[in-house]
């Protein structure tokens, strides 16, 4: 990979790594519910929030790994150990999402709501991308280990 397309892989992952931060932080002012809570009420009193939160990690650490990654092919290095231990990092994070996703679905569908179906498909949709970055990652690792 030549350093100018890593480079531009590398402004992508900061974009999507600022978007979905502006998101987290942006959408509970306007969600229903909190359309006209205050600060406290959103975020002290709400435990899904906060677990959204906590369950936002791993995919935060993927990114930065994703961002390692792409610099140690940008300088030749695509096939280093550190390279690999990066992939190894991103499946395992984008298995901890899935499995995020899993309990945060179970903690839609436990919850008293007559509207369910928007959580669990955005929830479908994340585990997806999710499993998807997830075969990403272990096929070039595999890769790049020599296996098939």
């Amino acid at each position: 990979m030549n350093k100018g397309t890593t480079k531009l892989l590398q402004a992508v992952v900061v974009l999507v790594g600022a978007s979905a931060l502006a998101f987290l932080l942006w959408v509970p002012h306007v969600e229903g519910r909190n359309a006209h809570a205050t600060l406290f009420q959103i975020y002290f009193e709400d435990p899904f929030l906060a677990y959204a939160y906590l369950a936002s990690i791993p995919f935060f650490v993927a990114l930065h790994q994703a961002f390692k990654a792409l610099g140690f092919a940008g300088r030749g290095e695509g096939s280093s150990p550190a390279t690999a231990k990066a992939l190894r990092t991103i499946r395992l994070c984008a298995l901890a999402t899935i499995g995020s996703v899993v309990l945060g679905e179970v903690f839609i569908v436990m919850s008293e709501s007559d509207d369910r179906a928007g959580g669990v498909f955005m929830g479908a949709l994340v585990a997806f991308g999710a499993a998807v970055a997830a075969a990403a990652a272990s096929k070039i690792e595999r890769k790049l280990h020599g296996t098939s």
